[in-house]
């Protein structure tokens, strides 16, 4: 999102020129954010379950753990995306309101803006001035906002959509490690998630380097590498404890 302010239109960077919200750019980000969300529900709470794993066999107490971190990690996920997109919100909005007056009260300067927007996106001088009075006829505030902004003032980024979608993707991929270790008799538990959780993080490797357009071999290492490492440790940090079931 464009963080410039509206003085000195430090909006004619060209930032956004993937459209606003509803364009298949933003969905592809949306679906990306949401592997990844899936990501990190998959290694904080394999992390919890196979530390505590480590510290007691007792079902029981793995299950509460790894319940308790899956409801706290989802909530937090939820809650910090709900006030990251809340502000990219209240941005958007300030954005699209300063457009408005600036419609109102200066129209042809306005207007000249939007063509200087086109021309730095490759368009000939009288191409722009064209397009931007033809565009300004039709509905000049959207043409204006997408433009210069990469905002689509009917359709504003939406905090509440955000925080489900967090909270959903991290319960959705908190409940593979969570599942395997409880349903798993106890001389395979915790190999058994290992090997799940793995399996699950190649998966959103290889997907998130897919819709981000990277390479997914070393996106997939990555990933199984982070989630390998935190399993080792927290089972090593659990066991020191070495609780009696």
């Amino acid at each position: 999102m464009a963080q410039s302010g509206h003085e000195g239109h430090g909006h004619r960077d060209g930032a956004h020129e993937g459209g606003g919200p509803g364009s298949i750019g933003n969905r592809l980000n949306w679906l990306r954010a949401g592997v990844l969300g899936a990501n990190d529900g998959i290694v904080s709470v394999a992390g919890i379950v196979i530390g505590v794993a480590g510290a007691t066999a007792d079902r029981s107490t793995i299950l509460v753990s790894g319940v308790a971190g899956l409801v706290a990690g989802a909530f937090s996920m939820a809650g910090g995306e709900y006030t990251s997109v809340s502000a990219q919100r209240d941005t958007e909005a300030t954005l699209v309101d300063a457009e408005r007056r600036e419609l109102a009260e200066n129209p042809d300067e306005a207007e000249a803006e939007l063509a200087a927007s086109l021309r730095d996106r490759g368009l000939s001088k009288e191409t722009a001035e064209e397009a931007a009075r033809e565009l300004s006829k039709r509905n000049p505030l959207r043409a204006h906002a997408v433009v210069e902004y990469g905002v689509d003032p009917d359709e504003l980024t939406n905090p509440w959509q955000a925080a489900l979608s967090s909270f959903l993707a991290f319960t959705c991929g908190a409940l593979l490690p969570l599942l395997a270790i409880t349903l798993l008799p106890e001389g395979i538990r915790v190999i058994g998630c290992a090997i799940a959780v793995i399996a699950a993080l190649a998966l959103t490797g290889y997907t998130s380097a897919t819709l981000g357009g990277a390479p997914w071999g070393r996106a997939m290492l990555r990933v199984m590498a982070v989630g390998a490492a935190t399993m080792a440790v927290t089972y090593l940090v659990g066991s020191a404890f070495d609780i009696a079931a």
